[in-house]
């Protein structure tokens, strides 16, 4: 087995890497879900049966692992809410985590695009990241997510619609010429 995760690991880290990382944005918590993405691997790897690619199960944990980083957040979050008296929902501060210094956004159209993402669901986000950073096709997006082909298809033109409102809007406003 170590063999064939030194392989998986070789191959795929980086695009691993990068998919949790422009899910959660924060590159501790991306090293930490990494972690915890290797370690399912590692525990589930004889019932990896082959019904899809190695990149895709992995991708497919990935998420999995991703989703469950929100839930826990949001338990949190909530617990901390309930805890204090804060009057209106509306005074709950938003956590805003800059971009780590080792990823260099190489121009301004991919820094906009980036926290355009912030906009979408976590399913248009999902699907969005992995089709056009990750290049994955429709079909292995849908088995990653575990979609119908038609929900990936939806989805992506909803969030490709929801970004190209945002784009128009800045635009409007003066921010610039996008490339997009």
């Amino acid at each position: 087995m170590k063999v064939v995760f030194d392989e998986i690991y070789d191959q795929y880290h980086q695009d691993l890497y990068q998919f949790i990382f422009y899910m959660v944005k924060d590159k501790q918590i991306t090293e930490d879900l990494v972690q915890e993405v290797y370690l399912k691997v590692l525990k589930s790897s004889e019932r990896f049966r082959g019904d899809s690619s190695i990149k895709t199960w992995l991708f497919s944990i990935a998420r999995h692992v991703s989703l469950d980083h929100f839930r826990r957040k949001k338990r949190t979050r909530d617990r901390i809410a309930d805890y204090f008296d804060w009057g209106e929902k509306s005074h709950i501060i938003k956590d805003e985590h800059p971009l780590p210094e080792e990823m260099a956004i190489k121009s301004e159209e991919i820094k906009n695009l980036y926290t355009y993402l912030d906009f979408c669901t976590v399913d248009q986000k999902s699907v969005l990241i992995l089709r056009y950073i990750q290049s994955f096709s429709i079909q292995e997006t849908a088995t990653i997510l575990n979609f119908t082909i038609s929900k990936v298809k939806t989805t992506q033109h909803r969030g490709l619609k929801l970004l190209k409102k945002l784009i128009i809007e800045e635009q409007e406003k003066g921010g610039g010429s996008n490339g997009f």
